[in-house]
């Protein structure tokens, strides 16, 4: 089973109509390596989208229904109750079965009622929200848009009688922009340096402090970077007792370098001081994704990591019981980090400050 006990991640994808959206998906759904379960809004043009991803071939034609469920009936942000509560609660019916569930917006939404519509009681704790990515077309922000087409953005919004948000196209960018904890700049091999370095500016002050923007071509990115760091940390930490650094890269088809850090600090470390230590990291450096394991001194379940951009989530597995001397791992961090031009004596000495306030805290 996938999921068998814990919280099922859910990723909302936004952006504009002809962002990429579609094309990131069928990427993802066909090289993470992950059964994910997918969520369309999409109207106006209704079923064109959750065919492109059902032709794909992402699970076997019988499973197919289950894992992709298309919504039409207007913006998921205008009708969270009636549509988006009650999918969700019939695919959370199969979370055992799940790795994760995508949300595609249509371009019209706001992500915040959909942010909101996560923390409701009826399915908050059974799912955590694993990050809200922004799709942005590069070209057409180089060429002075928001969007490619802004004729069929408008047939769109007229498309859908439920919508009650009128705002003009460049504050609903504004406020998907302000929602983002990663941001993909979609048809980016179509840009020069000049070129590339404008969106860069132009997007800048639309983000949140920590918010990444990562440039991509034909949807080609490493799922990790969007769903979530997937490769483990050891189970048995006995297997790199010296806490040996591991360097590597990714390599997405725009030549973005993204470097890896596996970091293991041996020794006792307070949950809150770490927490302000990764979120001051967050916002600060260009960290895009970190997970990790704190193992908290008399605690038999390590305290779960996980950051997307300036996203911040720390929480403990249910179930478990209660810890002995003999079965208590010894008190540690395991953390990996994907990001730009890591800076990993600075990283390493956040984590060493951690470390100190606990020590001082205790003393």
């Amino acid at each position: 089973m996938a999921n068998p006990s814990g919280r099922v991640p859910v990723t909302v994808v936004t952006g504009f109509l002809g962002a990429g959206k579609t094309t990131l998906l069928r990427h993802l759904l066909l090289h993470s390596g992950q059964k994910l379960a997918v969520l369309v809004n999409e109207f106006g043009e209704v079923g064109i989208d959750g065919a492109l991803l059902r032709s794909c071939g992402f699970c076997p034609d019988d499973d197919v229904d289950s894992r992709l469920v298309e919504l039409a009936n207007g913006c998921l942000c205008c009708t969270v109750q009636d549509d988006f509560l009650p999918t969700m609660e019939r695919l959370l019916e199969r979370a055992d079965n799940l790795d994760g569930i995508v949300v595609e917006t249509s371009g019209l939404a706001l992500p915040e009622p959909l942010i909101a519509a996560l923390h409701w009681p009826e399915i908050r704790t059974r799912i955590r929200l694993h990050g809200v990515v922004a799709m942005v077309d590069g070209e057409a922000l180089a060429a002075g848009s928001v969007v490619a087409d802004p004729a069929a953005l408008e047939a769109q919004r007229l498309a859908d009688p439920s919508l009650d948000h009128a705002s003009a196209i460049d504050e609903l960018f504004a406020e998907q922009l302000e929602a983002a904890d990663l941001v993909l700049m979609s048809r980016a091999d179509c840009l020069g340096p000049d070129a590339m370095q404008a969106v860069h500016q132009r997007l800048k002050p639309l983000l949140r402090a920590g918010a990444v923007v990562l440039p991509v071509a034909r949807g080609n990115v490493d799922p990790e970077l969007v769903l979530g760091l997937e490769r483990r940390t050891s189970n048995d930490r006995s297997q790199d007792p010296e806490g040996h650094h591991h360097d590597h890269e990714h390599h997405d088809h725009s030549h973005v370098a993204v470097e890896a850090l596996a970091l293991e600090l041996p020794g006792a470390i307070g949950r809150q001081a770490l927490e302000q230590q990764l979120a001051h990291l967050l916002r600060q450096s260009a960290v895009i994704r970190l997970k990790g394991r704190l193992w908290l001194p008399g605690k038999a379940r390590p305290l779960q990591i996980q950051a997307v951009g300036p996203r911040l989530e720390c929480w403990f597995e249910p179930g478990g019981a209660a810890p002995t001397d003999a079965d208590t791992p010894s008190p540690g961090l395991e953390l990996v980090v994907l990001g730009f031009q890591l800076d990993q004596g600075a990283i390493e000495a956040s984590l060493q400050q951690a470390k100190q306030l606990y020590i001082k805290a205790v003393a």
